[in-house]
């Protein structure tokens, strides 16, 4: 997540400007680079090193918010330029909103005050999304700063799970007493210009009639014959309300209707002792047996239902929770899931999987993404480079996932999307699973020292780690799944910037900016493009990367060239110079291919040849992407106006 904050904060840098005041990203990229060693992102360090990673990006990312609140506040008051030191608006973060934690959220609005809700897009194009943040009061209204009407709403009660989470982890982290919880998430449709942002305007509501709509509460118990269904749109899914689980999938708009069922499961970790000595650690994977975990059947579930979203709330167990959502306006579910902490009372180390078991045949064929790029298909027990001799039939066909996995059979596809690195697997034709925790109680013999046995500690009270997260998954007819899975990974890999203001009485609208895109208020990049790096370097160069999302024959529409105009996206200023270099802007385009070697590979044709754009023509600024295209270019602008920008790309 943290990745996808430092590509918004960037943007914001180059819009208001590099200047005097010391305020950078730069701190934030250093250790987000120092975060990208392998030990890092698989959590193969020691936990005193992991405490080194997260200190670095806690600083990185002061800095960087500071930063942020900075150019929020000279764009909402029209004052684009890198003399804008101290803005009167002030806007706050909540880096802890995962947790319902947002004290500017959390204000009492009955007094006449009201907060503004700023909403930042890093993403080339528009954006439909809903948010959540947590609120006190159940009379709440939301209106749209721009145009003053009400925005549906819907209040969500916050769960006792996530209230104790909450408070354990905010005293851990900021060494903060929370003695109030707020008691609803408020849940409401944004609706966001590409490279730029909308405001929207929380009060306290003058009536019940405009109040946001309170959630309707049912249990699994009240069902009649035993099926419960939920879904405000289209996408339905339907509970077995006997067997505590999930069991079918439905989506009218698109046509499908699918067995699904979810489980939870969890593999002892091995001791290294007897005839294996291996045991299961950071580096290695390695299961003696697997644990279905039932649910308990004396807990039923809960069913939240309203006119944005439903969700069902499970109590798997003593230590897992889940969260299942459906949106009305979109196409897949979200699960949320906190796990934690895994308990070892009985010596063992346990490794915590979910899995969606469907009556799909997919042949022993899968497949994972590489490095979140393109996706490589995967055979159970299979090699294609030597004859494979099984010894460990799970962790032998688990594999890295950064961005998802899907299977597929003759008629229809099911992808899973993460929000962070973990492992997966399809153990079973028609089966995929996800690791989601893991605490061990042995070495692997690697190189760690040390049990994967992390703790977090509350002054002298210290609990085993708990996680909270979530993953996404869709059905679709198939060879239909790639766009989703291209445009909400995108969505997953940069969230929503959300900051926000407390203001007295109604004049926002007539003394700030509402709505505001960078770029031409025509224009958005094509939908098989990202703006992956925007940033403006210390000599004032503008370093620029855009990225083609489709491998070739991915999708019929879209695996196809992609033309930008940066014309567009940089409307009012003027290219002086612009340069193609490598992907790591360190030498230009034509010298490193001068240098490039020339391999020939067994099994292809000298004739063979990739799709890619073509040179770029300074007088046209067009720049073209062929499939999984990466183009990297440095740019000087020539110094322009605030009220250029402004007469461009302010109002929307």
């Amino acid at each position: 997540m943290m990745s996808g904050y430092n590509l918004a904060a960037k943007q914001l840098e180059f819009l208001k400007g590099r200047d005097n005041s010391g305020l950078t990203t730069d701190s934030l990229a250093d250790a987000l680079a120092i975060a990208q060693h392998h030990d890092a992102v698989s959590g193969t360090e020691q936990q005193h090193v992991a405490n080194d990673y997260a200190k670095r990006l806690f600083i990185g990312y002061a800095e960087a918010e500071k930063l942020v609140q900075l150019s929020l506040g000279c764009l909402t008051e029209s004052s684009l330029n890198s003399d804008c030191y101290s803005p009167k608006t002030n806007f706050e973060q909540c880096p802890l909103l995962n947790l319902s934690y947002c004290p500017p959220s959390e204000a009492d609005f009955s007094n006449g005050k009201s907060l503004v809700v700023l909403v930042y897009n890093s993403l080339g194009w528009k954006r439909d999304d809903v948010i959540r943040i947590p609120v006190v009061s159940d009379s709440v209204t939301v209106l749209d700063s721009s145009s003053g009407g009400e925005i549906e709403s819907q209040l969500l009660p916050i769960i006792e799970a996530s209230v104790s989470i909450r408070s354990q982890y905010v005293k851990a982290y900021l060494d903060e007493s929370v003695d109030v919880a707020p008691k609803f998430w408020l849940a409401f449709q944004v609706s966001v210009p590409p490279f730029g942002f909308s405001t929207y305007i929380i009060s306290g509501a003058r009536s019940r009639v405009s109040a946001a709509a309170i959630s309707s509460l049912h249990q699994s118990k009240e069902s009649n014959n035993g099926n419960i269904e939920i879904g405000p749109g289209e996408l339905k899914l339907l509970f077995n309300s006997n067997e505590r689980e999930l069991s079918y999938y439905t989506n009218s708009r698109r046509a499908v209707n699918s067995s699904l069922k979810q489980s939870y499961k969890f593999y002892t970790g091995s001791v290294g002792e007897y005839a294996d000595p291996q045991a299961s650690g950071a580096y290695v994977f390695r299961p003696d047996g697997t644990h279905p975990i039932k649910f308990d059947e004396e807990v039923p579930f809960n069913i939240l239902q309203g006119p944005i979203l439903d969700e069902v709330h499970q109590q798997i167990n003593p230590w897992i929770y889940q969260i299942t959502r459906v949106y009305k306006a979109k196409d897949h579910v979200e699960f949320e899931f906190l796990v934690g902490p895994i308990p070892i009372g009985d010596g063992t180390g346990k490794e915590l999987v979910t899995e969606f078991i469907t009556s799909m045949k997919t042949n022993k064929i899968f497949y994972t993404d590489s490095n979140g790029r393109d996706f490589i298909k995967r055979i159970r027990d299979y090699r294609a480079d030597w004859e494979l001799h099984v010894n460990q039939p799970v962790a032998g066909n688990y594999y890295p996932i950064n961005l998802g996995t899907y299977i597929e059979d003759n008629s229809t596809e099911l992808s899973l999307l993460v929000d962070r690195c973990m492992g997966g697997s399809s153990i079973q034709d028609g089966q995929v699973e996800l690791m989601l925790h893991r605490r061990l109680l042995h070495d692997d013999g690697k190189g760690v020292a040390e049990a994967l046995n992390e703790i977090v500690c509350v002054k002298n009270e210290c609990a085993g780690l708990s996680v909270q997260g979530k993953f996404y998954l869709r059905i679709d007819p198939l060879g239909e799944g790639a766009k989703w899975r291209r445009t909400t990974g995108q969505e997953i890999y940069s969230p929503l910037l959300i900051a926000f203001s407390e203001q007295d009485g109604d004049n926002w609208a007539n003394s700030h900016v509402s709505t505001f895109s960078a770029m031409d208020s025509s224009y958005s990049l094509p939908s098989n493009v990202a703006m992956i790096t925007l940033q403006v370097l210390k000599d004032g160069t503008v370093l620029l990367r855009l990225a083609h999302l489709y491998e070739v024959g991915e999708d019929k529409d879209l695996s196809v060239m992609a033309t930008v105009d940066l014309n567009k996206i940089f409307p009012g200023k003027k290219v002086i110079k612009i340069t193609e270099t490598n992907l790591s802007a360190n030498q230009e385009r034509s010298v490193m291919e001068k240098k490039r070697l020339k391999w020939r590979v067994e099994g292809t044709s000298n004739t063979e040849k990739l799709v890619r754009g073509g040179p770029i023509d300074p007088s046209k600024l067009l720049v073209e992407l062929g499939p999984m295209e990466i183009r990297t270019f440095l740019i000087d602008f020539d110094h322009i106006t605030t009220q250029q920008v402004n007469s461009h790309a302010v109002q929307r």
